[in-house]
C-alpha cells in the first residue's frame, strides 16, 4: 500500500498526463482536458470519503460531512485545476490534491473531525483562455459579474457562451456557495514559485500577505503600409509603439521598488514581413505589495500609453480584466499552520506572495492562509517545476497537523 506521500506523488503524475497538447502539459478553462481531470481528481475525492459535485463554473468540489450536530461550519481547502501553456504538475494540482490525500489519511487514523471540509479544484486561475483569471473562485464566492461574461477568447469566444455551451442552459453568475457565517476559512497549498524557502534551507513557510495586481488588455492602431516604400518619418507602427510601452513598463519597474511590470502576450496585424503593422494587441501584469504604489503606476503607465499614441499618431484602448487589492492572510489561521509548521519542521517562515492565488478572491468570502511548499530553484509556469518527495511529505503532514488542531480547537 502506498505510504500517503506516495500516493501524492501518484496523483501528481497521473494527473499531469491529463493535457490538451500531446507533449506538454496544457488544461485551459472548459477544455476537453479540463473534464478529463475533473473526472479523475473527482474519483480521487470519493475514494477518500468526499462527496464530489461541479457547480455551474465546473468547479469541482468535494465534501467530507461530519456527524458533528446540524449547521457545522465548514473548513475549505483547495486550489486550481487549470494551468498555463507547457505548465509543471505542481502549481494549482498540489493544493487541490494534497488536502484529499491528508482527509484519506484523517479517515484512516478514524479521526473524526467537529467541522466539513471541502476540497476545492477550482476550474479557471491562471487566466489563460480569456486573460481574466480567477473565473472559478470568483464564480464560487458569488463575485462573477455579468461585465466578466463578455471577454472573448482567440477565437472570439465569450465566456458566457462557452458557459453555456458547457452547461447546456443560460448561464447566470451564480451567488456565493456558503453564507460567511458557515465558514472556518480557506487554506491553500502552492509551490512557492521563488527562492527564497531554498535559499533558507527550508521545505515550508507560512504566507502572510498576497501582493496586488493588475491586469489590463491595451490595442494600438495605427495605419498598414508597405515595408520598403512608407518613410520611416511618415509611419505610424502600432507594433514600434506597443514596443516602446513595453520597455517604459520595464524601466518604471526597474525604478520603483517592489513593483514588477510584464508584457507577456502580444499579436500583430496585419502580420505580414514586409507590411508595417496597423495593430498591436497586448497585456500588461503589474504587481506590488502595497495598492497605492500600484495604483499610481498604474496612472502613469497609462498616461504613457496615451502619450505613445498621441506622439506616433496611433488610436489606444485599455481595458482592465483582472484588478485585485493586496491581501493579507489570516493571523488566526497563519498562526495554526506556523504552530503546525513548527511542531513537524522545527521552525518556520513567514513570507509574501508576489503571485496571485484564488486565495485573493477567497478573502472576499471568508479569512484565508496559505502554506507555500519549496520548489527547485524557485521555478513555477515551467514544465521542470520540482518540489521533492520529502518536502512532500512534510507539507502532508503539515496539513494533517494543522486539521487535527483546528479541530481541537473547535471542539473545546
Amino acid at each position: 500500500m502506498d505510504t500517503g506521500a506516495q500516493l501524492l506523488g501518484r496523483y501528481l503524475s497521473e494527473l499531469a498526463q491529463v493535457t490538451d497538447e500531446p507533449g506538454k502539459l496544457t488544461r485551459t478553462f472548459l477544455s476537453p482536458a479540463m473534464r478529463r481531470a475533473n473526472a479523475l481528481v473527482a474519483g480521487w475525492m470519493r475514494a477518500a470519503g468526499l462527496a464530489t459535485r461541479e457547480d455551474t463554473l465546473c468547479n469541482l468540489i468535494g465534501r467530507l460531512e461530519t456527524s458533528s450536530a446540524p449547521r457545522v461550519r465548514t473548513l475549505l481547502i483547495g486550489s486550481h485545476l487549470d494551468t498555463v501553456r507547457d505548465a509543471g504538475r505542481f502549481d494549482g494540482a498540489l493544493g487541490v490534491l494534497l488536502p484529499i490525500v491528508a482527509l484519506a489519511e484523517l479517515r484512516r487514523r478514524k479521526i473524526a473531525l467537529p467541522f466539513a471540509v471541502e476540497v476545492l479544484g477550482f476550474s479557471e486561475e491562471e487566466g489563460v483562455r480569456f486573460a481574466s483569471a480567477y473565473l472559478g473562485s470568483k464564480g464560487y464566492t458569488g463575485q462573477l459579474r455579468a461585465s466578466d461574461l463578455g471577454f472573448a477568447d482567440a477565437q472570439d469566444v465569450t465566456i458566457r457562451s462557452a458557459l453555456e455551451n458547457n452547461n447546456g442552459a443560460p448561464f447566470a453568475p451564480p451567488k456565493p456557495a456558503h453564507r460567511k457565517r458557515d465558514l472556518l476559512g480557506y487554506v491553500e497549498v502552492h509551490i512557492e514559485q521563488g527562492p527564497v524557502l531554498e535559499a533558507k534551507k527550508l521545505a515550508l513557510g507560512v504566507v502572510n500577505a498576497i501582493a496586488g495586481q493588475t491586469r489590463a488588455k491595451l490595442v494600438f492602431k495605427g495605419r498598414a503600409g508597405h515595408a520598403g516604400t512608407t518613410p520611416m518619418n511618415l509611419r505610424r507602427d502600432a507594433l514600434a509603439g506597443a514596443a516602446e510601452f513595453t520597455l517604459a513598463a520595464e524601466s518604471l519597474a526597474k525604478l520603483t521598488p517592489g513593483l514588477v511590470a510584464t508584457v507577456g502576450t502580444m499579436s500583430v496585424a496585419p502580420g505580414a514581413a514586409n507590411v508595417i503593422p496597423a495593430e498591436a494587441t497586448f497585456s500588461l501584469d503589474l504587481r506590488h505589495p502595497r495598492d497605492a504604489a500600484r495604483r499610481a503606476a498604474l496612472r502613469q503607465l497609462r498616461a504613457t500609453a496615451t502619450q505613445i499614441a498621441g506622439r506616433r499618431k496611433l488610436t489606444s484602448t485599455w481595458t482592465t480584466t483582472q484588478d485585485n487589492a493586496a491581501v493579507a492572510c489570516s493571523p488566526t489561521l497563519a498562526g495554526a499552520l506556523t504552530a503546525s509548521v513548527r511542531a513537524v519542521q522545527g521552525r518556520s517562515l513567514a513570507l509574501p506572495s508576489g503571485a496571485g492565488h484564488d486565495a485573493v478572491v477567497m478573502s472576499a468570502l471568508t479569512p484565508v492562509a496559505m502554506l507555500f511548499v519549496r520548489s527547485r530553484s524557485g521555478l513555477s509556469h515551467h514544465p521542470d517545476e520540482y518540489s521533492s518527495p520529502a518536502d512532500l511529505g512534510v507539507a502532508l503532514d503539515v496539513l494533517i497537523d494543522f486539521i487535527e488542531r483546528l479541530a481541537r480547537t473547535h471542539s473545546s
